[in-house]
Order: C-alpha cells, then structure tokens, then sequence
C-alpha cells in the first residue's frame, strides 16, 4: 500500500480548520486538534485502503470480462454483507451503517465492472 504524501497534505490542508476559533478556551480547541489529528489520520488510512481494495476489484472486473462473467455476483453480496454486518457487530460499529456502506461500495465495483465488460467486448462486439 501506497503512503500518503504528507509534505504536499500538509501544504493544501489546514488541520486547525475550524469555526470554533475565538469561541471557545485554547485547551478545548487543542484537545479537539488532537482528536481531530487521529481522525484525519483514519481517514487517510481509509482512502488508501479503498485505493487497494478497488486495485483488487479491477483485477476480479478484468478477469470477469476475459471469460464473460457477469458484473454482479449476488451471492457473493449476500455474503459479504452479513459478513460485514458481522464484523460491525463485534466492533460496536453500527451494522445498518456497515451494510449501507457496503452496498456503496458493492455498486461502485459493479458499475465498474460493468465498464470494464463493455471495453473489453469493444465496439465490433457491437455490431
């Protein structure tokens, strides 16, 4: 996995970003910096894993279209989302929130998959 380029993150990001400056003690706001710091690192975190995951999903997308398999595998949904709202469950994250996410992301590779389906039949394919 990819490691963010932090020189350049912290040239465009501003993490003190906040309408709260002016508003409340310099000890609160630091306290919500430093909060706030775990977060944004999380959420970095996040991005470079979805990068990975969606590399992994392109590999499956070109392999679907190489032997004309469908798009969607139901199935495999299914069971990715009680999987995930499993998981969820046991992390004390909410499950309703795990399976939209899912679903998200499960459309997301369909719609690519589909993509890569459509290109890899070419416009001959077509006619």
């Amino acid at each position: 996995m990819s490691e963010p380029n932090l020189t350049e993150e912290k040239n465009s990001f501003d993490p003190h970003a906040s309408s709260l400056q002016g508003e409340v003690q310099q000890e609160v706001l630091d306290e919500l910096y430093a909060i706030r710091g775990s977060i944004d690192n999380f959420d970095a975190q996040l991005v470079y894993l979805l990068a990975e995951r969606f590399k992994a999903t392109q590999r499956v997308g070109h392999l679907k279209a190489t032997h004309q398999l469908p798009a969607s595998d139901p199935n495999r949904e299914k069971a990715q989302i009680e999987r995930l709202r499993r998981l969820a469950h046991e992390a004390h994250l909410d499950p309703e929130f795990a399976e939209k996410f899912m679903n998200f992301i499960i459309s997301e590779v369909i719609r690519h998959h589909q993509h890569i389906s459509d290109n890899h039949r070419g416009p001959a394919a077509d006619a």
